[in-house]
């Protein structure tokens, strides 16, 4: 399986912080946003990466990143020249993915919470079976999100972008599982009102053919989307109440990397040496101590 970050975008919601800075490089506690969802992809031991931008924030990417080599991973780069949908993002990857299947997620999400692996795995085994997995997340407002409507085996019934009557409190959040056949059916499907390629289309299209799963993050899950000032100031709380009370970190990508075996204590403390002023390093430097 191959993975796919998307984190193009302008960023108008965050203006003026995005003005000359894509909001997946702003801080989200103490690390970029992008290390958040790129922990999920390795919490899913997925080692090829494409992260998608745009044309004057590609470079940005590949200076925090290089090629993941140091992750014990390989991540590439494409450029988005312009915004025209999230499921433009799976045309553009198609080189990438080749014949593989796919984990699409977006670049400002978080998601957080024990036993999240397990699920990753079971969504990965679906798309074998050649069915596709979204996640879903209960919220209290569900007319501002897109609404999934699921038996009680995970099986979708409906999916309703912002709808006035939902069917459900179950938002559709920003994780995507595929088999192979989405590029195809991205390919197939028309722009929407907006000029957009919409990933809904994609899940509905799955949906039609009986092939679209949904896996439910529970009360013990936090799914947060940081697109607003106000929520990206909610995140950092979040993150920073989590890492002061328990000492753990959360997107610790070497941390998530040593324990997948894919490098070695001594890039470990490679990054601790290179992070020492502050207290990502220092934790760096407990991980090899204990």
């Amino acid at each position: 399986m191959k993975g796919i970050i998307l984190a193009g975008g302008s960023g108008t919601r965050l203006y003026p912080s995005t003005l000359a800075l894509c909001k997946q490089l702003l801080p989200v506690y103490d690390k970029p946003m992008i290390y958040y969802p790129l922990s999920v992809l390795m919490l899913a031991k997925i080692r090829e990466v494409l992260i998608i931008s745009t044309p004057k924030d590609i470079s940005k990417f590949e200076t925090l990143f290089a090629n993941g080599k140091w992750l014990g991973m390989e991540i590439d780069y494409c450029v988005q020249d312009k915004p025209e949908g999230l499921a433009q993002g799976l045309i553009l990857a198609e080189s990438f993915i080749d014949s593989d299947t796919i984990c699409l997620i977006l670049g400002d999400n978080i998601f957080y919470g024990q036993g999240l692996s397990p699920m990753l795995e079971s969504a990965k085994q679906n798309t074998t079976e050649g069915f596709a997995t979204i996640f879903s997340y209960h919220v209290k407002n569900p007319k501002a999100f897109g609404v999934v409507e699921m038996d009680s085996k995970g099986n979708v019934l409906s999916i309703e972008e912002k709808p006035n009557e939902p069917k459900s409190n179950y938002a559709a959040t920003g994780l995507y599982f595929y088999d192979n056949s989405a590029i195809h059916i991205a390919k197939d499907i028309s722009p929407s009102a907006r000029g957009e390629l919409e990933i809904t289309d994609v899940n509905l299209a799955y949906l039609k053919q009986n092939r679209l799963k949904a896996q439910n993050l529970g009360r013990g899950f936090t799914w947060l989307d940081t697109g607003t000032h106000d929520s990206l100031i909610e995140a950092g709380s979040f993150v920073q109440t989590i890492e002061l009370r328990q000492g753990y970190k959360i997107a610790c990508l070497e941390e998530i990397a040593l324990n997948n075996g894919w490098i070695s204590e001594d890039i470990v403390a490679q990054r601790a040496t290179l992070l020492s002023k502050n207290s990502y390093g220092e934790y760096l430097t407990q991980l090899l101590q204990k």
